[in-house]
């Protein structure tokens, strides 16, 4: 099981409490995980990755293992710890602004 803690207001539309816990079959990467979260939930869909380009939006952030791999390819591994369910994956809201 990988743990993914979303923000307030994305916890807030999914009407979900605390972390998420998905199943992700195979390779566990940001594209398997986030596939897996908008099939789970699909009013995420469009809210962390854009409907057509499949992109990060740009004021989120991933942390995995206290590092940012908000930059990391999509298809890249996450670490084991993330795979294992020891760290959760962070989806962060960026702070903008000044």
């Amino acid at each position: 099981m990988i743990r993914v803690v979303l923000p307030a207001h994305l916890r807030t539309l999914a009407r979900v409490e605390g972390e998420v816990k998905l199943d992700v079959a195979g390779l566990a990467t940001q594209r398997s995980v986030l596939d897996v979260l908008e099939t789970s939930y699909p009013m995420l869909r469009g809210t962390i990755r854009d409907h057509v380009t499949r992109e990060r939006r740009p004021f989120l952030r991933f942390f995995a293992c206290e590092e940012d791999v908000s930059h990391e390819p999509p298809d890249a591994l996450l670490p084991e710890a993330v795979v294992s369910g020891v760290e959760p994956l962070l989806i962060v809201g960026a702070m903008a602004g000044g």
